[in-house]
């Protein structure tokens, strides 16, 4: 844990921002629709300055805690977006709650100071895979929400998600598709310039990172060749998208979290 280092504006903010993530989820209906939206997007605004504020302030960091908070942020917007076109979409509650848990995460452990002379390709590598991150979080979400709204159906009960089932299944396999495209895109940066990015003669760092990173590439492929050949939906579909999202949360988030915490050591 290193909260020490967090400046008192950081740490102001973070309280904040969690704050107003936690009411909008626990007193939504006390609230209003109006005000717990609007609570939701002032928390937004400011989890994105927080997020500036960490990455490209004067002692900038980066760690497993962070690229979660990046991830959390990611999937709100997505939130935000799909909230205009399906304004029932029964999300908001989750997304505030994991909004104020990642907050508080990367103010607890913001990770390391990031080198100066850190290779020019590793803030186009480092979004690439942070976007993926969130593409596939997004993704998740989705899919909790369409397995829970299939068994409500199955018993006969209102789906209660605000979007229509195969509308919500659709758009899982977009924010698929979207995200393997951009984890085969920081897969390949980190071939093209291995070397340059991880300051070794070797062009692809082959670590637990890496590893991970590949299964979860494997296994997205099969999930996308298995329902373009076999279409393969319902739980069969979720249930390897659970296991690529949880390949692919391991392979930096956990590593990170290893070295960072357990090992105490700067990556």
């Amino acid at each position: 844990m290193i909260l020490a280092s967090a400046s008192p504006l950081s740490l102001t903010l973070a309280i904040a921002v969690a704050a107003a993530y936690s009411v909008s989820a626990i007193g939504a209906t006390r609230l209003g629709t109006p005000v717990a939206k609007t609570l939701v997007w002032l928390a937004w605004l400011v989890h994105g300055a927080l997020l500036a504020l960490g990455l490209f302030g004067s002692e900038p960091r980066f760690g497993f805690a962070p690229a979660l908070s990046v991830t959390a942020w990611l999937i709100a917007a997505v939130y935000a977006i799909e909230s205009h076109l399906y304004p029932l979409l029964q999300t908001r509650w989750a997304l505030s709650a994991l909004g104020a848990v990642a907050v508080l995460l990367a103010v607890l452990f913001p990770g390391n100071l990031l080198h100066p002379t850190a290779s020019p390709w590793l803030p186009l590598h480092w979004a690439l895979g942070i976007a993926s991150y969130g593409l596939f979080g997004a993704a998740v979400v989705h899919a909790w929400f369409m397995t829970q709204a299939e068994e409500r159906f199955r018993l006969a009960a209102e789906p209660n998600s605000g979007m229509p089932l195969l509308t919500m299944e659709r758009l899982t396999f977009r924010f698929v598709t979207a995200g393997f495209l951009l984890l085969s895109a920081t897969l390949l940066v980190g071939i093209l310039f291995g070397n340059q990015l991880y300051g070794s003669t070797a062009r692809l760092k082959w670590d637990h990172k890496t590893a991970f990173s590949v299964l979860s590439w494997l296994t997205f492929a099969v999930l996308l060749m298995g329902r373009a050949r076999f279409g393969w939906r319902g739980k069969r579909a979720v249930r390897v998208l659970y296991i690529g999202s949880a390949l692919l949360l391991l392979a930096y988030v956990g590593s990170r979290f290893v070295m960072e915490i357990i090992l105490g050591r700067s990556v």
